[in-house]
């Protein structure tokens, strides 16, 4: 079961964000039993990992778009890098997925050293989105580091809609049927009330209807999906799309004007258009205009689904103007 909008024909691949949001469920889920436990959910292979030049744009690049990916550069000779590191990977553990921990060894990596315009060693930067963020350099308190994670945590999720995902490890070694023996949840009837709602055209009863079931579960990947896309469709219905398009084009600095004009741009398949419309609002404006243009991305983004190559590029360019 799952929400279904002939209006969002060829836009949104269901399926595909429908188990995106299960994964991120469980992941969720995994994070709170190692919270209630005092246990990391996920290995320390999937959580510390070593880095070299030609790894660089897969194992960082690439995976800052689903998690923060924490750099410690640090050498074998480096007295403090022998106590900052160790406090890096315990942290990581215990962050439970948060962020991960990519170790560079700066005398086999010279070239990762100086792109990143390493002064001294130990240092620690952080690549959220493809783009680098410099954390802290030599030791520090370990409360200190602390807060710096926390803020590099809340920054990736609120700024980008970034947020990691552990894996349980032993999930791995179960036998692929122990899946079906999980129970449904306890919403089946709510959401299939809503998809009827939203499937018949009542937006405004499946919105009400989606946020009832996250109202007791806001998790949900389900509603969270079906609400993102009702409330989109809800938007646009009475929207007279020749004259948004018209506004937009002629004041390109209204931002509302801009965010109809991405709303638009979704629902009729135009995904790319919809992204850079917004990124270039953030990029050309201030305080509310560019938050409001921000949110209403991330809004976006819950429709398409974070696997989605685009999202994932929206996301790039959406740090590059805000950093």
């Amino acid at each position: 079961m799952q929400p279904r909008n002939m209006s969002m024909s060829g836009v949104v691949d269901l399926a595909a964000v429908k188990a995106a949001g299960e994964a991120k469920q469980k992941a969720e889920q995994a994070r709170a039993e190692a919270a209630r436990t005092g246990r990391a959910p996920t290995s320390g292979a999937r959580l510390v990992f070593d880095v070299d030049e030609a790894g660089f744009q897969q194992d960082v690049l690439q995976r800052s778009t689903e998690v923060p990916v924490v750099i410690d550069f640090w050498a074998e000779w480096c007295e403090p890098c022998k106590q900052l590191g160790p406090l890096l990977e315990r942290l990581a553990g215990e962050y439970a997925g948060k962020f991960v921990l990519a170790k560079i060894d700066v005398d086999a990596n010279q070239m990762l050293f100086q792109q990143f315009g390493v002064q001294g060693i130990p240092a620690v930067f952080a690549v959220v989105a493809g783009q680098p963020i410099p954390l802290f350099q030599g030791a520090a308190p370990e409360s200190q580091i602390r807060d710096v994670l926390d803020q590099l945590v809340q920054a990736a999720e609120q700024q980008f809609g970034i947020v990691g995902a552990p894996v349980d490890p032993q999930a791995e070694d179960e036998p692929a049927e122990a899946e079906a023996e999980v129970p449904a949840g306890p919403y089946d009837a709510l959401l299939e009330a809503a998809n009827q709602a939203l499937d018949s055209g009542d937006l405004g009863g499946a919105v009400q209807a989606y946020k009832n079931v996250l109202s007791d579960d806001p998790g949900n990947p389900e509603a969270k999906l079906g609400l993102a896309q009702a409330e989109l469709l809800r938007r646009v219905q009475d929207l007279d799309p020749q004259a948004v398009r018209k506004e937009a084009a002629e004041n390109p600095a209204d931002v509302p004007a801009q965010i109809r004009a991405a709303d638009l741009d979704l629902v009729g398949g135009h995904v790319e258009d919809a992204f850079g419309r917004l990124v270039d609002a953030v990029k050309r404006t201030a305080g509310d205009d560019r938050e409001a243009a921000r949110v209403r991305l991330l809004e976006l983004f819950e429709v398409i689904g974070a696997d989605d190559p685009r999202v994932t590029a929206a996301r790039t360019a959406l740090a590059r103007v805000l950093f």
